[in-house]
């Protein structure tokens, strides 16, 4: 059930990219908070009766990344957010997509989420439906839009952040990698 409710909020991103870039930004809010909804009930469920799976722990961030990435170009495509936001969110995504890969070449799994990555997770799915919010209903956009900004540039920020300490950690491991490695390859060789 958990990862049926994660498909289905796969299968809303298109939806609400569209609905995003049409300007049809009631619906894409309406489309929004039932992602929520599901993205919440799918951990819920997951939690209570054991039915985590691996599956699921990459469905569930995929989700969430994919709706981050579609509000931010559709936005950005609308010209209310700048390319160079867009630029930096997926910038850093792509850096860690190296990072995973470099890990993986190495053997490794992927680096446990900082605590960091997770508040700056939540101040971006915080700011860009408030960003939203103030494009639904402009008479609140006065309030709304500077409390976004907020949390989106210290979102950034923190996605950055984050991710240094996600490359420092893997050139740690993939330098003692490399020095256990060669201690096994002397030791064998003596």
């Amino acid at each position: 059930m958990p990862n049926i409710l994660s498909f289905a909020r796969l299968l809303l991103v298109p939806v609400f990219l569209v609905l995003v870039i049409t300007g049809e930004d009631v619906f894409a809010l309406v489309v929004l908070v039932v992602s929520s909804a599901t993205d919440f009930l799918d951990g819920l469920i997951a939690r209570r009766f054991g039915l985590i799976t691996r599956l699921g722990q990459l469905l569930d961030p995929a989700a969430d990344r994919l709706f981050i990435f579609a509000t931010i170009i559709g936005l950005a495509v609308r010209e209310i957010v700048p390319w160079w936001f867009v630029a930096a969110i997926v910038g850093r995504d792509v850096v860690l997509l190296v990072v995973g890969i470099v890990l993986a070449n190495h053997g490794f799994a992927p680096v446990p989420v900082h605590h960091l990555g997770k508040v700056a997770t939540f101040c971006l799915f915080y700011a860009l439906p408030l960003i939203m919010v103030g494009q639904a209903f402009p008479g609140v956009a006065g309030v709304t839009d500077p409390i976004a900004w907020a949390f989106a540039i210290w979102g950034a920020f923190l996605y950055w952040w984050a991710g240094i300490l996600y490359v420092r950690q893997t050139a740690g491991l993939v330098a003692k990698s490399g020095r256990a490695t060669r201690f096994v390859s002397d030791t064998l060789d003596s």
